[in-house]
């Protein structure tokens, strides 16, 4: 992935924030790990409560982790005082959510002024090892001027 500069200096303060006062991640036990430049990783504690029937991590909850981690790769690069929001993604659920903890990365494959294209990942991590189990591209609505904050 190319290296981007942000349009704000302050944009890993902004981040981590906003990512604050996100009260669904803070539900599930979603933790800010690493912000960088158009780059963003959000680890997840395996729970049961975050489960489907064969007690692998919900395919929903693997969307939605790697959804904001994709959604704060965006806000990482604009400038203060604008914000996003997605409006479109694909997921590929590759392997069972089997695993002790889950990270999700966010990356920005392609910055624009009016909508950012990224891609996401989340691994499964067990044993000392990495797995993928979900893949995703996402299209990023850059906001401005409709009351909406990062």
């Amino acid at each position: 992935m190319p290296a981007f500069q942000p349009a704000d200096p302050d944009f890993e303060r902004r981040v981590r924030q906003s990512f604050g006062r996100q009260a669904f991640s803070a539900m599930i036990g979603a933790s800010l790990a690493r912000v960088a430049p158009g780059e963003v990783d959000i680890d997840l504690p395996y729970g049961p409560l975050l489960t489907q029937q064969h007690g692998y991590l919900h395919g929903g909850v693997s969307t939605a982790i790697v959804d904001v981690a994709c959604g704060y790769a965006a806000l990482s690069l604009m400038p203060a005082g604008v914000a996003v929001l997605t409006v479109e993604f694909k997921v590929n659920l590759l392997a069972p959510g089997r695993g002790d903890r889950f990270t999700a990365r966010g990356r920005v494959v392609k910055p624009g002024q009016a909508i950012m294209v990224c891609a996401g990942e989340v691994v499964a991590h067990r044993d000392g090892q990495e797995r993928s189990v979900a893949l995703m591209q996402a299209t990023m609505m850059v906001v401005r001027d409709r009351g909406i904050v990062d």
